[in-house]
């Protein structure tokens, strides 16, 4: 074979590699997942596309997460009625996770930071998660869905962390609902409960009693006996399963920003809160100064 031919063969595989390096980008906008729960009607399968903004141009999957689900991801009830939806989009590595509500009225019980704390429990990351119902619900069942969304993709979710998770967020709605707790409070509490493991990492249950008992002295949260044994036993499966709550440091620490962002418009103490976020921003750069010498 002549020097001539060997070198147009290398220019045309060279091509080849460069073409299909700019194609491969746009085939793979198939990462993009709907979840509807399977209760809804046709009419409002169509209006979950509207309100997440796909036309039928877009490349997307389509999936139900039923009953059945809810059983095989956190051992639910096989028989619960699923209407929430979500739309999830797997993004890059290292792009974090970023949860919206885009029907806040009719998701009345969850809100973006119980769901990014019980995501970021479950072992979810890189995703940019939509979460809508076209009718009233609490918004539990869209964590299914978002379990559902990433198991079609093949990314596999530990099934103890999601079962955790589902435990999380159903704690968090109660404790809002029953203690006259705000939404706020409850994802502030665990937030920094989440913080503090990382920067203590306790090693028995009594360790995480404490943790527990500073936290809700430090938000002036009041909790009967038996929530506030819940929330130590919650706390203490995190241990259990030896959460690494510290590589999560940069979405726990944009939690509590969130939270201080909007509390001057809920009304809330703003100079305590802001308190709150500096001096936990405080502990994790003095941690990554402490690693980075």
């Amino acid at each position: 074979m002549n020097k001539k031919l060997v070198s147009m063969l290398k220019y045309v595989a060279l091509s080849c590699i460069l073409f299909f390096s700019i194609l491969l980008p746009v085939s793979a906008a198939s990462n993009t997942t709907i979840i509807y729960g399977e209760k809804l009607s046709d009419s409002q399968r169509a209006e979950v596309k509207e309100m997440l903004e796909i036309s039928d141009d877009d490349t997307y999957e389509e999936h139900d997460v039923t009953g059945q689900d809810y059983a095989d991801f956190i051992n639910g009830n096989p028989n619960a009625n699923m209407y929430s939806s979500a739309g999830i989009t797997l993004e890059s590595s290292g792009t974090g996770l970023d949860v919206n509500i885009l029907t806040p009225d009719n998701i009345t019980e969850v809100t973006r930071e119980m769901y990014m704390n019980a995501l970021l429990t479950a072992g979810a990351e890189n995703a940019t998660v939509d979460v809508v119902s076209p009718v009233k619900v609490s918004g539990h069942s869209a964590l299914t869905g978002i379990y559902k969304a990433y198991d079609v993709e093949g990314v596999e979710l530990d099934q103890d962390r999601m079962e955790l998770a589902n435990d999380e967020l159903e704690l968090a709605t109660d404790l809002a609902d029953n203690e006259n707790i705000s939404d706020e409070d409850v994802s502030t509490l665990l937030t920094e409960i989440k913080k503090m493991i990382a920067e203590q990492n306790p090693v028995t249950r009594e360790e995480v009693e404490q943790i527990v008992n500073e936290q809700l002295n430090n938000l002036d949260i009041q909790l009967n006996d038996a929530d506030r044994q819940m929330l130590i036993d919650l706390v203490n499966r995190m241990r259990d399963l030896e959460i690494d709550f510290g590589s999560m440091r940069d979405q726990l620490e944009d939690i509590t920003n969130n939270l201080v962002e909007r509390a001057e418009d809920l009304g809330l103490d703003r100079g305590f809160w802001e308190r709150v976020a500096n001096f936990f921003s405080d502990i994790f750069r003095s941690i990554a100064n402490f690693f980075s010498s």
